[in-house]
């Protein structure tokens, strides 16, 4: 498969692209900084400079033909303000999702979070509170494309603990947290799962094998 995942360089993503290069897959990160580069050559992926913030629909589908799928795990990350999580978080997913479309890409998986199907509670930090919002707002588009085979990952709470290789996966889980490596395991496993395909999926440490967690949605 050739996979292109937004957010190239991200804590999942470059987990991700470890994985899949392992097994034998094409991948390739799209990436804002021509920097990042030698991070993506060092995971085994194709490093593709291209700002998602500023780019066109026709530019991004050009760094998605030919591929069997795409994968948005772009954020506008830590220290950023309200503006940029509605323009990476929101407007890119759906530049992103836009180009796959028109590059004939059906299938599409989405990083997103838990929390993001209901309004912040009174009180949440501002920012954190755009984030939310920013993320229920691309998943809503995402979750209205025909064109797509969508699937909506939501993780709990990340942390950088080395991944345990087992996950509670669900369209509802409860509160938890969830090792980046485990988030990037169950991502790669969703690529090949049939019925991941129109799912929103939440996700958390828990007592199932990746690859179990995975196989059984189509139970």
């Amino acid at each position: 498969m050739r996979i292109v995942i937004a957010g190239g360089h991200g804590q999942i993503a470059l987990r991700a692209e470890r994985l899949l290069s392992a097994r034998g897959d094409e991948v390739a990160g799209v990436i804002r900084r021509p920097e990042q580069a030698g991070d993506l050559l060092a995971a085994g992926a194709e490093p593709v400079v291209c700002d998602l913030e500023s780019a066109s629909v026709a530019e991004v589908a050009r760094h998605l033909e030919g591929a069997d799928a795409a994968v948005f795990a772009a954020g506008a990350g830590p220290g950023s303000g309200a503006a940029r999580k509605d323009s990476v978080d929101h407007r890119a997913c759906v530049l992103f999702a836009d180009a796959a479309e028109a590059a004939g890409v059906r299938r599409f998986v989405v990083v997103s979070s838990m929390g993001a199907d209901r309004e912040p509670a009174e009180g949440t930090d501002p920012v954190f509170a755009a984030y939310l919002r920013a993320k229920a707002a691309a998943d809503a588009d995402v979750r209205s494309r025909a064109g797509l085979d969508w699937t909506i990952l939501r993780p709990g709470g990340l942390t950088d603990r080395p991944g345990s290789g087992r996950v509670a996966l669900a369209p509802s889980t409860g509160h938890g947290s969830v090792p980046r490596d485990d988030v990037a395991a169950v991502l790669v496993a969703l690529l090949d799962e049939p019925a991941a395909v129109g799912r929103t999926l939440e996700l958390i440490g828990g007592n199932s094998p990746v690859d179990e967690a995975v196989s059984a949605l189509a139970g």
